[in-house]
């Protein structure tokens, strides 16, 4: 199974796009033996150490939702978790998720939610 590719655009060293193309690019060449990883282990692969990180991390996380649910791809950033027991993505993924009209749909759990991301984000 592997993740999903979706499309990038070209953009500046140092820029905002060029740091959410990179998230998008590391979570693409992840296999699904890998996933999910946290907002820190993604940090420490892009190579951020500095206070600011994690916050930085759910910034290009949250463009690539945008970009994802403009174009109808699977949410990329569901890859990445908080760091507690529910080993699933933090409030934000699925505040911004209904915000964008992508759900969970009423009734529907954020554990249900985010398995069901999951799944179209690999291939069977």
């Amino acid at each position: 199974m592997d993740i999903k590719k979706g499309g990038s655009r070209p953009s500046t060293v140092g820029s905002e796009e060029y740091f959410t193309d990179a998230v998008r690019r590391y979570l693409e060449t992840l296999s699904t033996e890998d996933v999910p990883i946290t907002y820190g282990q993604l940090a420490r692969a892009l190579r951020m150490f500095a206070p600011g990180s994690i916050r930085k991390v759910t910034g290009a996380l949250e463009a690539t939702m945008r970009e994802d649910a403009a174009t109808g791809r699977p949410f990329i950033a569901a890859l990445v978790v908080s760091r507690g027991s529910l080993s699933q993505p933090g409030k934000g993924f699925f505040d911004l998720a209904r915000l964008l009209g992508r759900g969970p749909d009423p009734g529907q759990s954020d554990a249900d939610y985010y398995r069901q991301e999951i799944e179209l984000l690999t291939e069977h």
